[in-house]
This record gives structure tokens, sequence and C-alpha cells, in this order.
């Protein structure tokens, strides 16, 4: 039997909120029909009516799962280097109790309405997790290798590891600029020419990083020391390390670019000229929790900028709560309409995985799972609001 379920407003995503409007669903989860609230009384079914906002199930485009066992290990405002040091250091672990950390978050996202995530993977402990998960994971197998003269058992490496998560969806992603070649790069850029390749790279998640391309200093030279990394190889790029790159990053491919906390306005422009297919994705959370700063949301809202939202890891927040993200965002930039956001969190995540024919809005045929969120004005996320999974 169909369910139909109303509430204040019905969030589409794909079109204009509707008020007291109702999504008609299949018993496999199908969105049948989605009613103007002015037809309701065409309806003789039993109409199950909610407070608040109903939209679709949540895509968390950048993820770390297999650092869920770190929750609560890493004090906050470090700032990136050294809360990198204590992730290499700490993440080390039983490996039965890495599983039931997955497990255990696993599941509270899906609690949290989330119906996808894009999850960062350096070895295939997840597999297990994701095999028997009721939410779609596509899984970035992470690139490390900034010694030009590895890059070849890197990406070997890589590879291998991909054919371990087979049936699995996944893709390489190269971690973040102070943390790959030129030549390793370069070996995935020439693999993404032939083969379908969703790419996802840390990017400009704190100053050092931009200190280190344009003038070979700052705190990841000690970084690298700690290491024993001989930096000889690496010359002074005179640019950001995003500019820097982006010649380097492949033509053909979907590529997230993740945290973005100190990308400008010139970084903008070089992305735009560059043609490349970029989305950007905001982990306002893990920004705080890290650098204590966001990135200048301004600038790529004046840009016209495709945006999706992460939590990144329990290492560096608090919980997997999409609604929490969306809920920082609001908190610090006001003017931002609930549903602009909402869309970031749903459609945008879906399309840039590729999963939209199914997730990331309330149309037709697809089944994108529903949430409600209540303790809202209006249309409006408050900081008050909840979130409960309704499919």
């Amino acid at each position: 039997m169909p369910r139909y379920l109303s509430a204040n407003y019905i969030f589409p995503v794909s079109s204009d909120p509707i008020k007291d409007g109702i999504v008609v669903i299949g018993d496999s989860g199908e969105i049948i029909d989605v009613i103007d609230g002015g037809r309701s009384l065409e309806i003789s079914a039993t109409i199950e009516h909610y407070e608040g906002i109903i939209v679709p199930g949540f895509v968390n485009s950048h993820c770390h799962l297999e650092l869920s066992h770190l929750f609560g290990k890493i004090p906050e405002g470090t700032g990136l280097v050294p809360f990198i040091s204590a992730v290499i250091s700490q993440r080390s672990a039983n490996e039965d109790q890495i599983l039931a950390a997955m497990k255990t978050y696993d599941q509270l996202m899906f609690a949290n309405g989330i119906v996808a995530v894009g999850d960062i993977s350096n070895n295939n402990l997840s597999k297990s997790v994701k095999q028997n998960s009721k939410i779609y994971y596509h899984t970035f197998i992470e690139l490390l290798g900034f010694d030009p003269l590895r890059a070849e058992t890197v990406f070997q490496k890589a590879l291998d590891l991909k054919a371990d998560f087979t049936p699995l969806p996944a893709s390489f992603a190269p971690h973040a600029p102070y943390s790959v070649s030129a030549e390793l790069f370069s070996i995935l850029s020439n693999y993404a020419e032939d083969h379908e390749n969703l790419f996802s790279m840390h990017n400009q998640e704190s100053e050092p990083e931009n200190e280190f391309f344009l003038n070979k200093s700052g705190a990841f030279i000690d970084f690298y020391k700690m290491l024993n990394l001989n930096l000889s190889f690496f010359e002074a790029q005179s640019k950001t390390s995003l500019q820097a790159l982006l010649p380097l990053f492949p033509v053909n491919q979907k590529i997230v670019l993740v945290h973005n906390t100190f990308t400008n306005l010139e970084d903008i422009a070089a992305v735009k000229n560059s043609k490349k297919n970029i989305t950007w994705c905001l982990c306002p959370n893990a920004n705080l929790y890290i650098e204590q700063r966001l990135p200048d949301l301004t600038l790529f809202l004046n840009s016209g900028l495709n945006i999706t939202v992460g939590t990144d890891s329990l290492a560096s927040n608090d919980k997997l709560c999409i609604l929490s993200e969306l809920k920082t965002i609001k908190e610090h930039f006001s003017e931002l309409p609930s549903s602009q956001i909402i869309r970031w969190a749903t459609l945008n995540g879906a399309q840039f995985l590729g999963i939209d024919s199914k997730f990331g809005s309330i149309e037709k045929g697809k089944t994108p799972g529903l949430n409600l969120i209540s303790e809202v004005n209006g249309t409006e996320i408050t900081h008050l609001s909840q979130i409960q999974r309704l499919i």
C-alpha cells in the first residue's frame, strides 16, 4: 500500500518548495507522485502529516569512515600540520576496534538521513561494512606519495586496492597537493584518459599549504623533516597550491576539491579559466575543528560555483551528520536560504557521484530516501532543527 507523507513544506530540490505538499511512496520507497497541497481533498487514504520540512536523503560528499575509531582522540584547534601528525601517530589500532567503529558510525549516518557517501580509504577494511550497509558508497582510493621516486609503486598499490574493492564503485583520489608528487599526478592523469575516474582532493585546508608552494617555507618543512623526506626535488612554485597543480588535473573527469578553507578569488578565477569540471565540497565543522576558520563562502557564491557538503572524519568532527553541517553554515551565513544549502547536500552531491537518477531529489521514479527536518522557521533551518529519517 502506498504511503502519503505530508509536511508544512516538501522540498523536491529539483523544483521550488511545495507548501503542505504530499509525497506518495511505494512499498520499495520509490516516489510514485508529488502532490500539491491543494489537491489533498482528492486523497481518500490516510495522510501522515509532519511538522517541518521533508527533504531527500542527504549525500555526504566527503568522509573518512576508516578513521571513526579516532573519535575524541585529537584535540581541536591545533592547525592542520599538527592534526595530520596526530592522525598518523594514532590511526593504527586493533582491526576489530576499527571495524566496530565503522559499523557503528555507518549505522548512525543512516539514522542521520544520509543515503550516499563519497568515502576516502587507504585500506580495504571498510569493504565489508560498505557491502552490508544500507548506504550507497563510492570509495575514493587515496593516493599518498610526495617522493617522486615512489610514484609508480604508490600507484600500483592503489590499483591493487581498487581491485580489492570490486564490485563496489571506486576511483583514485590524490590526498592533497602537499602529499602527492607531480609524477604521481601525471600517472593518475594518464590513467584517467582511458578510465572513468571521479577525482577527489583535499584542497587549501591550511595557510601553510599555500606557503609551501609559494615560497617553500612554513610548517610543512618541519613536517617533511619528521617524515625524513629529502625535499631537494621540490622548488617553490610562486603560486598557491591549487594554481600550481591545476595543469596536472585530468581534463575529462569530474573533480571535487574538499575544504577550500584558504582558497582565494585568484584561485577561483584560475579554476574557471581552466575549463575543468570542478565541484567544491564544504566540511564546515571539520574546518572549525582543525583551523577554527571557515572558507569565505561569498567568493564561491558570487562566482556561481557548484557546491556539495561533507562531514570529513570523526578525527575532526563530533558527528557524521549533514544537518549539523548545514546548521553551521546557516549560523555563519544566515543570509543563505535553506533551499540552496539543502540542494548542496542532496542533488549536487548525487550529481557529482553520478547517482542522481536515483538519489538527490524528490521526483517520480526515484528512491532518494526522505528526511523530516523539524524545529524550522517556515522554510528555514534553525539552530534547534532536528533530523528524522522517514524512509
